[in-house]
């Protein structure tokens, strides 16, 4: 089976010229405090509707010695699309004065904001298929948690494009059961708190290295066991599965994580 390979060097602050191809997609939540990091490296940068009024309101927190509108103005979002809902008229007035791209789709009730912002980043010129874009989702977590599982959802919908859903404290990504995936674990940044988790069907076999509590064949499912509270001992966890998991590992409070 092939491997796939994941690491979260996306939170040094200097990342290597062949790492740094992911978006940013800024959700309607508390931006974390890594964002300004997150947004120097990114190729394309999206706000899903209300994600803009965090950008506008949030970022110049960042930067308390610096004038609000200078730091607006350099934050300023490649795209904002999604149904319009959230977003203020006069963020909205702001950013479209300073040529972002507005795409309202509010005649699509069927999709979540995230779901549009995916699409629109999969059908750009920059995704190419010899160099796919990673996509890194601020906000997707905490908040309600109608929303935390549409986001969640997100993932299962498009196990083809390595989607990585942030917040302050942690990261969740899908490691789709098609891969053996190895994780790097920057252990500056994160760890040592991790889980792995089945969503939607259970697993037959699981099996890791690098944890603290390693699987060996194990079923997983809920209402049964499901690996949460586990922690990585080492630089390298490796896992592989008859069924696709939801890989979650703690973000570190300290200054390597911010700009």
């Amino acid at each position: 089976m092939e491997a796939m390979f994941h690491s979260s060097s996306f939170l040094l602050p200097s990342i290597p010229a062949d790492e740094t191809r992911y978006a940013l997609v800024v959700l309607n939540q508390n931006l974390p405090r890594f964002t300004p990091l997150l947004w120097e490296h990114a190729k394309l940068r999206l706000c899903a509707d209300g994600g803009a009024n965090r950008i506008y309101d949030e970022l110049p927190l960042f930067f308390p010695h610096e004038d609000a509108f200078v730091v607006r103005n350099r934050y300023k979002p490649d795209v904002i699309k999604g149904d319009m809902d959230s977003i203020r008229r006069d963020v909205l007035d702001f950013y479209a004065s300073l040529g972002t791209k507005v795409i309202d789709e509010s005649h699509d009730q069927d999709t979540t904001d995230l779901d549009k912002c995916i699409l629109y980043i999969r059908d750009s010129a920059l995704n190419q298929e010899s160099s796919k874009l990673q996509i890194l989702a601020t906000g997707a977590l905490g908040g309600r948690f109608d929303h935390e599982a549409g986001n969640l959802n997100v993932l299962y919908r498009y196990p083809d494009t390595r989607i990585i859903l942030l917040s302050d404290d942690c990261l969740i990504q899908l490691l789709p059961k098609t891969h053996r995936h190895e994780i790097q674990i920057q252990s500056s940044l994160v760890g040592p708190h991790c889980g792995l988790v089945p969503i939607g069907t259970p697993s037959a076999k699981t099996t890791t290295t690098g944890l603290k509590w390693d699987l060996t064949n194990t079923e997983m499912r809920f209402g049964g066991l499901i690996s949460t509270s586990n922690l990585v001992k080492g630089e390298k966890i490796t896992v592989e599965s008859d069924s696709d998991l939801l890989w979650t590992i703690s973000i570190k409070k300290q200054e390597s994580t911010k700009h």
